[in-house]
């Protein structure tokens, strides 16, 4: 408690700086699978739209769709973090991710007493996709590839953002799950990092913040004490090459760069199964999971986030 006055002072400029833009924040389906750490998250949500930030909150839910797949008899297949996905797996993502867990977000905002939207990429031609070819991919950085036929999984073509600016501008949360659909309606399972770095690009959004049950992005995934804190595409660049980020942790990597070279100014990976995680990255001078930048600024993490050329005109 005798902190509290202490970190709200903290908290200032970073309020000011981001009153009125626009964070995308991605959560995975180990968070969402788990309603304390749903109802952690949720309420930090609450709090950043109280001080005047705008959310646009998406999630994935592959734990589950792994869950419900085994119960109906299918096997998973998962290749370099991507889920293969034939005919009845597509089925176990409608049913799991535009259903299940959407419904189980919306209940937990309901809660919080935070108007929230459930959609998917298919609502308002949001996310327009095509089928993804069959090609040759590493099933690890530097692995021999080999060739895969991902089924009716989608690669994003366009993002129509303007249902969500609808939304934002009612003073609601969309609350999106990762389905999107081709030009002719099939629907197609995406990515739920590819499906958040589209968004935020299309949104021009300050921040991509990618929540999971990890500290971040770590020197060595078999170390939790070894997270960076802060970093750059140059360095992750480096960590790739040295075989150093693999399995889920890929996609969400190649989302922050895709981001940030799309526009958005800061991304972030955190650890939400920690209460108030996401509070600290965003409102404290050290932060607590990774955050990533385009280039790495010479200064330190509280420097590059307040920089002079960061204030809004």
């Amino acid at each position: 408690m005798t902190d509290s006055p202490i970190m709200l002072k903290q908290a200032i400029p970073y309020i000011r700086l981001y009153k009125g833009k626009i964070f995308v924040v991605k959560v995975g389906g180990r968070i969402v699978g788990r309603r304390d750490m749903l109802d952690a998250l949720v309420e930090d949500i609450c709090l950043l739209q109280q001080v005047g930030v705008n959310i646009v909150l998406v999630h994935g839910g592959g734990p589950q769709a792994t869950e419900m797949s085994l119960k109906l008899g299918l096997q998973p297949e998962i290749i370099a973090g991507r889920r293969v996905t034939d005919a009845k797996t597509l089925e176990v993502a409608k049913m799991v991710y535009a259903g299940t867990l959407n419904i189980d977000i919306l209940s937990s905002c309901r809660s919080h007493h935070s108007p929230a939207v459930g959609l998917s990429g298919v609502d308002g031609g949001l996310i327009t996709a095509r089928k993804r070819q069959k090609g040759k991919i590493e099933p690890a950085p530097g692995a021999e590839p080999v060739e895969v036929d991902f089924g009716f999984v989608g690669d994003i073509v366009k993002v129509n953002p303007q249902v969500l600016n609808h939304l934002l501008e009612g003073g609601m949360t969309p609350v999106v799950s990762c389905l999107g659909a081709d030009t002719e309606g099939n629907v197609l399972n995406i990515n739920a990092d590819s499906v958040a770095q589209a968004l935020a690009s299309a949104l021009s959004a300050e921040k991509l913040v990618i929540v999971t049950d990890t500290e971040g992005l770590l020197k060595d995934a078999a170390d939790p004490s070894s997270l960076v804190s802060y970093t750059d595409v140059e360095e992750i660049e480096a960590f790739k090459r040295e075989a150093r980020l693999t399995g889920g942790m890929l996609p969400k990597v190649e989302a922050c760069i895709k981001a940030l070279k799309g526009g958005v100014r800061r991304t972030h990976i955190i650890n939400g199964t920690k209460p108030g995680a996401l509070l600290r990255e965003i409102f404290t001078n050290a932060g607590c999971g990774t955050m990533i930048v385009e280039r790495r600024e010479r200064q330190s993490y509280q420097q590059a986030e307040l920089a002079p050329q960061a204030v809004p005109a």
